[in-house]
């Protein structure tokens, strides 16, 4: 690769690098209109056909940003949580690499989970519908990619990098199960309920990233078949990664000043 790039090359690299996920937010407020000026970033994301399938809420109200992480942590992180018990130790998500009874361990992982802090919730949803713009081989069909959720990914993405911009933080939320977050916020069946996206200032230190080499992932011209991994060594790499992840995990929960204190200890 070339060290000779355009300026706005470089600009974008050092935004995709100093972005992280930030798991805890003052609920300092913030700037009036900063909100939609995320959410209109998201707005000129790709979709299939240009269908344009998002929709978005966005919560400020205190009651209603509580009860959306209750639902969370009543029933997405109890599923999340013992899905992950499925699996042996070392190769579990970083955040449930814990020890002692499963029990306190899901009421510790519970307790971490304080985004309802946030300012601002932008609640992302999808309508389907709207993607039947694109082609009839889009919608998957058994053939394992939508056009649908790609788009909303996009869309996103786009939303977690134009707050980085503006100084903010964000937390990708993932929502497993809806049923109980359509019925908080009055969202349709026919809708998705795709993201949560905590806004607001980092009240924590972000975290270096861990990336593979580039050297390790392109190939030219051709799959470069001595860069295949075996089942033993997909595992074998799973379980490294891990461990370079496992302290950036739970360290991005606590501001600076009680991190060590509450996340150096792996029994609960």
């Amino acid at each position: 690769m070339t060290d000779v790039m355009h300026p706005d090359y470089n600009k974008l690299l050092e935004l995709l690098k100093s972005r992280k996920s930030v798991r805890r937010l003052k609920p300092d407020p913030i700037p009036e209109g900063h909100v939609e000026k995320i959410v209109e970033a998201g707005r000129w994301a790709m979709s299939g056909a240009n269908s344009q399938p998002w929709e978005f809420i966005i919560v400020r109200d205190q009651e209603m940003k509580e009860a959306l992480e209750t639902a969370f942590k009543e029933v997405n992180m109890d599923y999340i949580f013992w899905m992950e018990q499925q699996r042996i130790r070392e190769l579990r998500h970083p955040s449930f690499i814990l020890s002692g009874d499963p029990h306190k361990q899901l009421d510790y992982i519970k307790s971490r989970c304080e985004w309802a802090d946030a300012p601002a919730l932008i609640i992302v949803l999808g309508d389907g519908r709207r993607q039947w713009g694109t082609v009839m081989g889009g919608h998957t069909f058994g053939r394992d990619q939508s056009h649908f959720t790609d788009g909303l990914a996009n869309c996103c993405t786009l939303m977690h990098l134009a707050a980085s911009t503006l100084g903010l933080g964000t937390q990708w939320v993932t929502i497993h199960i809806q049923e109980a977050f359509k019925k908080i916020l009055n969202v349709p069946d026919v809708l998705t309920l795709y993201l949560i996206i905590p806004v607001g200032y980092p009240a924590s230190s972000p975290k270096e990233g861990v990336r593979r080499e580039l050297k390790d992932m392109i190939h030219y011209d051709k799959y470069d078949s001595c860069k295949f991994m075996s089942n033993e060594e997909i595992l074998t790499y799973l379980a490294e990664l891990r461990g370079y992840t496992k302290e950036i995990y739970r360290k991005s929960y606590f501001p600076v000043s009680n991190s060590s204190a509450k996340n150096n200890n792996s029994e609960v």
